[in-house]
């Protein structure tokens, strides 16, 4: 597949925004990582799929060895204000979603395709960590920022937006092809 396809299908499963991804655009920084530890999310050493079971980031940038290419998809939604925590719990439920969606058709065609999600996995209702074993590893999802990466620049280095406006929000995910 080619990227045109990529985005193609992207736009089809519902995402408003799909751009080419250059890997070497992609920063992996400690100081994004020391944000996880702060756990403002509630995440840290409890999702298997965020820090720190998700692996250092050197193990991080060896997941990332060998790619090149990938794409960007973004969802925008329509949000009352800055205080509107429905209204961003909506447009990021509908962003995994299609996340899901497109992550599992491009396992079937390209199956070291690394997807990179936005907040933690939630493949499953309750995570099995951190004692327990991930119970779908093969579904398994860190996000952006687990892997240490700025959102904002990963989207300036690769010419989509990140802000849209005061009454919008949007999540960002990508695809490592």
């Amino acid at each position: 597949m080619e990227y045109k396809d990529w985005e193609k299908m992207a736009l089809e499963i519902g995402f408003s925004y799909a751009a080419h991804l250059n890997c070497d655009t992609i920063e992996l920084r400690q100081e994004v990582r020391d944000m996880c530890g702060a756990n403002t999310c509630g995440m840290y050493g409890k999702n298997l799929a965020c820090p720190p079971a998700c692996g250092t980031l050197e193990e991080c940038r060896r997941a990332l060895e060998g790619h090149r290419e990938g794409i960007i998809v973004q969802t925008v939604g329509e949000i009352e204000d800055s205080l509107d925590f429905e209204g961003m719990q909506e447009a990021e439920a509908l962003h995994k979603k299609h996340f899901y969606e497109m992550a599992e058709k491009l396992r079937k065609i390209c199956p070291q395709v690394l997807p990179l999600g936005c907040g933690c996995c939630t493949v499953c209702k309750t995570c099995a960590g951190p004692e327990g074993n991930c119970r779908f590893p093969e579904k398994r999802i860190s996000s952006l920022e687990a892997f240490g990466i700025v959102v904002s620049d990963l989207c300036k280095s690769n010419g989509i937006g990140y802000y849209y406006g005061p009454q919008k929000i949007a999540y960002t995910s990508c695809y490592v092809l």
